[in-house]
């Protein structure tokens, strides 16, 4: 018996045409956000397609709580767009940021901040020095984006499925998606893949590497006395060890601080389980992995009700929406970013946007053989282990404003992305407060932070 069948589906492929614009951004989430908002404001018409009933991808339905890998030490590294979801989310009382005058490698500050996750994770130094960093609320992250995208003009068209994308010769002339109203299609100038799995140049028929790395799906504890649990891990740290090890055996999976503070009272984030061997662009595996990451956290709530002070009255708020998936398809662009410059500290004189101290250049947004697209974010064009060390939100987010203005800036020439003046594409991000990866000074030459960093993947 065959394990085919022909459903002859292909005869229907109409689509109804719901919009038009400029650019087209495909993704919500942080870095889609960031470009559709940035190429707006530069004055072009945007559609923005997610297919969630929300924006902010990982950072608010995959519950990503914490902003780091945006800082050199005392160097502010990433701002622009990212730094305005900060501000907006402090002035709500929703996000928590070391003083400046407070990030300090003591050991009075890291204890009082490693709780919130706001250190160097990548500091050699023990203890490692508290950093700008950002703890969130997810709703609140919600909240911000919409008012970005409604403030920008942005046309924004949630539960929109994409389906495939609509090729002509060297160009993405617009997308297919699927919907409740039926299927769609919406045209565009200039296509920005921000999917997070390469959904739309993959379609297009962009070179990718497809790869795998973990997968979380996390969860917030309510009810939970963060004061006592503090005590209890100072004052009696070989209990606290004990019982601490004990959790993070059953949950199977974690960093070393399976919990954190987040700022809302008694609610605290745990960023676990860790899986691997799940691949997520296969249903079946992303179904095993939900059902699997609930399994253990289930009993991990249960021990430390039982064990750990401060959590004898915790109780589950939720579980994430959206499984965290680190790793699918990457693009292999115009230019593979590699493990050796991620950890080299390489400058490129394309470079668009930055991470705490490495450079992205504009060529690794860009596709092969197509002259509108780019892509922005945890997908972009890189290997498999230098993807891992320059993943964070909000290099992603750097990533995608400098798409946004590229593809503004590309429509004054005929929609080609690969023609965008680098020189003016940075004066521009600088102008509108983000940091483009000019040139590093020599107090970041790669010399000395190879001493500092030894990354392991």
């Amino acid at each position: 018996m065959s394990d085919s069948v022909d459903l002859h589906l292909a005869a229907d492929r109409s689509a109804t045409i719901a919009s038009r614009a400029d650019v087209v951004v495909v993704g919500g989430g942080p870095a889609g956000v960031c470009a559709a908002v940035a190429a707006a404001r530069q004055g072009a018409s945007v559609v923005l397609l997610e297919r969630y009933s929300y924006l902010g991808g990982l950072a608010s339905g995959g519950m990503v709580l914490v902003l780091d890998d945006m800082c050199s030490g005392s160097e502010i590294t990433v701002m622009g767009l990212c730094a305005e979801y900060i501000d907006r989310m402090q002035r709500e009382g929703l996000a928590v940021v070391p003083p400046q005058h407070e990030r300090t490698a003591t050991p009075e500050h890291y204890r009082k901040w490693a709780r919130w996750g706001l250190f160097d994770l990548y500091a050699r130094t023990k203890p490692p020095p508290v950093c700008y960093a950002a703890t969130f609320d997810p709703d609140s992250w919600k909240r911000v984006s919409t008012e970005m995208v409604r403030e920008a003009g942005v046309e924004t068209r949630l539960h929109s499925w994409f389906s495939r994308a609509i090729v002509e010769d060297d160009r993405i002339r617009g997308v297919v998606c699927e919907t409740k109203s039926g299927r769609q299609a919406i045209m565009g100038d200039v296509v920005i893949d921000a999917s997070g799995d390469l959904d739309v140049l993959a379609s297009a028929g962009a070179p990718f590497a497809h790869e795998q790395y973990l997968v979380t799906n996390v969860f917030r504890l309510g009810g939970v006395d963060t004061e006592e649990a503090d005590r209890f891990q100072q004052e009696e740290p070989e209990a606290f060890a004990r019982i601490d090890g004990q959790a993070r055996k059953i949950i199977g999976g974690s960093w070393e601080f399976w919990w954190l503070k987040t700022p809302l009272p008694g609610i605290v984030w745990c960023n676990c389980p860790h899986l691997t061997g799940i691949d997520g662009l296969d249903v079946t595996d992303m179904t095993r992995a939900e059902y699997e990451t609930r399994r253990r956290a289930d009993q991990l709530v249960e021990y430390v009700k039982q064990n750990l002070p401060g959590f004898q009255k915790c109780f589950v708020v939720d579980f994430a929406p959206q499984l965290g998936v680190r790793q699918t398809r990457l693009l292999q662009g115009e230019y593979v970013v590699t493990k050796e410059d991620i950890t080299n500290r390489r400058w490129f004189a394309d470079s668009v946007a930055r991470g705490r101290d490495y450079f992205t250049p504009y060529r690794a947004l860009q596709p092969k053989g197509l002259v509108n697209a780019l892509a922005a974010g945890r997908h972009y064009s890189a290997t498999s282990t230098a993807q891992k060390i320059s993943r964070e939100i909000p290099p992603c987010m750097a990533m995608g404003e400098a798409a946004g203005v590229a593809a503004s800036m590309a429509l004054e020439s005929e929609a080609n992305v690969k023609n965008v003046d680098i020189e003016r594409l940075r004066r521009r991000l600088r102008e509108l407060g983000a940091i483009p990866g000019d040139k590093p000074t020599a107090s970041t030459a790669a010399s000395e932070l190879n001493n500092k960093f030894d990354l392991q993947t």
